[in-house]
């Protein structure tokens, strides 16, 4: 896929988990700093990060990187009501472009760099131009969805994303992965990346 934007969505509260899940760390790095760093590898033409729960601290620890990548800080004031509120905030960024976008958040803390890159690849090769990972029997995140879907994430409500838009497509590419089913909304899930060697040993125990 030669243009692209990328989404970085980063304004949950984590309210199960006690803690901003944002904030976790792989091997020293910051779990948001991560995501953003792997979006940005893909070269996109621009990276949008949605922030909003813990905004300042996210912003703070982003605030290297967003100097080098020129990365987008949004802010979603109606963050508590659900990620379709990021999705429609970030939709409102990117409403001038006709890109497709990839849309990663920061709680898988198994996602690679090949994750992105076979995403972009297949949502290239794909009839619709959009392409998601496989979580038992439904589409999410990480994907790529078409510039048309994501200026559609305006009509959202609740705490939906867009994996049942593209579940309803025929043609959307799957990358099957499930190392990715691991996201961190629990104390249980961070014990078990610990366990996998996916996040930096002491969350469990802070």
């Amino acid at each position: 896929m030669k243009h692209h934007a990328a989404i970085v969505l980063a304004a949950g509260g984590s309210t199960r988990l006690g803690r901003p899940k944002q904030l976790l760390t792989r091997d020293g790095e910051a779990l948001v700093h991560r995501a953003v760093r792997l979006a940005a590898a893909t070269h996109p033409s621009r990276l949008v990060v949605v922030t909003g729960a813990y905004a300042h601290e996210v912003a703070t620890a982003l605030q290297v990187i967003a100097i080098d990548l020129r990365v987008e800080l949004v802010v979603n004031p109606d963050w508590a009501q659900g990620l379709s509120t990021s999705l429609a905030a970030a939709a409102h960024a990117l409403r001038d472009t006709d890109a497709p976008a990839l849309i990663l958040v920061c709680d898988q803390p198994a996602l690679q760099k090949h994750h992105l890159r076979e995403l972009l690849d297949g949502a290239a090769h794909s009839p619709s131009g959009c392409a998601a990972t496989r979580h038992g029997d439904r589409l999410g995140v990480p994907a790529v969805v078409s510039a048309r879907m994501l200026h559609g994430a305006i009509d959202l409500r609740g705490d939906v994303g867009l994996g049942a838009r593209l579940s309803a497509l025929d043609d959307v590419w799957t990358l099957d992965a499930p190392e990715l089913a691991l996201d961190l909304d629990t104390p249980d899930d961070v014990a078990q990346a610990i366990a996998r060697g996916w996040l930096d040993d002491g969350h469990a125990r802070d």
